[in-house]
């Protein structure tokens, strides 16, 4: 058995990484809120990435230093 070359195991390893940040980050909010539309309600159209993003900054403030 062979191990795979290390270029292709490091992008993937920073592939999931970049995924990982993403998901902390809140990047996917809009990706994960349309799967779930598609899911729970396929009988309506999702709200735009635009509609979306209006409502979420609405719910939670943006964060302060002081």
């Amino acid at each position: 058995m062979s191990a795979a070359p290390l270029g292709p195991r490091l992008r993937h390893a920073a592939q999931d990484a970049w995924q990982v940040l993403r998901g902390v980050l809140g990047e996917r909010a809009y990706e994960n809120y349309v799967a779930h539309h598609r899911t729970h309600h396929p009988d309506e159209p999702p709200m735009s990435e635009r509609e979306f993003w209006r409502r979420h900054g609405d719910r939670e403030p943006p964060a302060r230093c002081c």
